[in-house]
């Protein structure tokens, strides 16, 4: 059950990159975006690692893409207001994305499977662990950072 979630999660992580990447408008890549980090703070929650998936959904999930979103606000990329409302076929892929999540997430949650405890209390246990058993994870996270700057300066640059 685990690997057919994993594999669920990890092509709802690519078709979401996709799209964020071939969007042609910046608020719908920022929330196709955000539905890449929800994948893979899934992905890392099936691999027993719920700090790395936390630490995912609050910092990149998060404060990344209030970030992003100001810079698009802040550089006036939206235009709300000469749009059109977007009808189920921009809705749809978005939609389907999100529940393919949800439910993903609430049978990995109902799984047997427990979270391995840790023995340390100290800064030192903690850094020990995360950059130990996590240090892969931590890679991925950092060149998924990377890859969200790209994103938001190619956004951000004047046409």
């Amino acid at each position: 059950m685990g690997a057919l979630l994993f594999y669920i999660l990890a092509t709802v992580m690519v078709v979401a990159t996709v799209l964020a990447i071939t969007g042609r408008h910046p608020v719908h890549a920022i929330v196709y975006l955000v539905t890449s980090f929800f994948a893979l703070a899934g992905i890392f929650f099936l691999l027993l690692a719920p700090l790395v998936a936390m630490f995912e959904v609050i910092i990149y999930a998060g404060a990344v893409m209030v970030l992003f979103m100001f810079v698009i606000m802040m550089l006036d990329l939206g235009h709300p207001e000469s749009g059109v409302r977007p009808g189920w076929r921009q809705w749809f892929p978005a939609l389907v994305l999100s529940a393919v999540i949800l439910v993903s997430l609430l049978l990995a949650a109902g799984s047997p499977a427990t979270a391995p405890r840790t023995g340390g209390e100290g800064v030192k246990e903690f850094a020990t662990l995360l950059y130990g058993r996590y240090g892969v994870a931590i890679e991925i996270i950092s060149l998924q950072l990377l890859f969200a700057v790209v994103g938001a300066l190619y956004l951000g640059r004047r046409r």
